[in-house]
């Protein structure tokens, strides 16, 4: 039996959730994939999948088989991919994406970077606040903030920022500064959906998570949206430090609440883990580790307390 071949077969079909689709990303047929599986299931004496007419599922057993056959995998095509570096030059199409505000400020430029300095690589730029699936949707690589979560990816961290709450200076003459996370509920927030993903917003006063639930005045998957409402006088918004540089600088917005802000969040560049990173893909993902995303520090001396 060819094991790595019968691993991959397992691992695509997994990932696919199905035979044929798994047989057309390899270039066989489906009964060579289904020979492979079953042959792997028999040396490993386990079923690892369970077929229906309509589906296929992971038994508990290939759950925990997949992590592993991923890895192994992954660790061979990072074996494979060191041995050939030195003999290959970026080339073909890069697909990347990044969340939308952040895409627009900061991706866009090192992509065009990137792109005089490789001339025999065409570039894609998928902004959006969504969270896509590399796989499925046929991306090479993307900028994510935030905790990771899908243990099929490979990550490396390349900066970090915090999440800080604005108000304009408007609505503080109004309605004054909130002095503690609990007086949020005297005051007009503004819900960015992508940020949170719940009515409530984290704090971290002493190093201790601290949740309080809001009634948003106005909510928005659109950060710019949300930005320009609190600079309209609308209200609180907690937004990425990054988004709001140029308004703290410029006296549009505060900073308030900073005394009990949650930790930064980690920014990392993430790729399929099961797929073998391309020469371009390398390049990519090293030009993004020179590029120090750290939006941590103070954005002004000015800044609200």
């Amino acid at each position: 039996m060819d094991r790595l071949g019968a691993m991959t077969a397992f691992v695509t079909v997994a990932e696919l959730r199905g035979f044929a689709l798994a047989a057309r990303r390899l270039g066989v047929s489906a009964s060579v994939v289904t020979r492979l599986v079953s042959a792997l299931e028999r040396h490993l004496s386990v079923q690892l999948l369970r077929r229906t007419t309509r589906s296929v599922a992971l038994t508990d057993a290939g759950s925990r088989y997949l992590e592993r056959a991923r890895r192994i995998l992954a660790e061979l095509a990072e074996a494979e991919g060191a041995a050939r570096a030195e003999h290959t030059d970026p080339a073909g199409h890069l697909v990347v994406s990044a969340p939308l505000v952040f895409g627009q400020k900061h991706v866009s430029p090192m992509m065009c970077d990137y792109l005089a300095r490789h001339p025999a690589v065409t570039g894609e730029l998928m902004l959006s606040d969504r969270h896509v699936n590399l796989i499925d949707e046929g991306i090479d690589v993307a900028v994510r903030i935030g905790r990771l979560d899908d243990s099929s990816l490979r990550a490396r961290q390349v900066g970090a920022t915090r999440r800080v709450v604005v108000a304009s200076p408007e609505y503080i003459a109004r309605r004054g500064r909130p002095q503690t996370p609990r007086d949020l509920a005297e005051h007009a927030t503004i819900e960015l959906q992508p940020i949170t993903g719940a009515r409530e917003w984290r704090f971290a006063p002493d190093g201790k998570e601290l949740r309080v639930s809001i009634t948003p005045s106005f909510v928005t998957n659109s950060a710019d949206a949300a930005i320009a409402h609190a600079e309209r006088g609308g209200g609180l918004a907690m937004v990425f430090s990054y988004q709001i540089v140029e308004r703290v600088r410029a006296g549009a917005l505060r900073i308030v609440l900073n005394r009990y802000e949650p930790p930064p969040l980690p920014i990392h560049v993430v790729y399929p883990g099961t797929r073998l990173p391309s020469a371009s893909v390398r390049a990519f993902i090293d030009m993004t580790a020179a590029c120090r995303w750290r939006f941590v520090e103070r954005i002004s001396p000015t800044a609200g307390r």
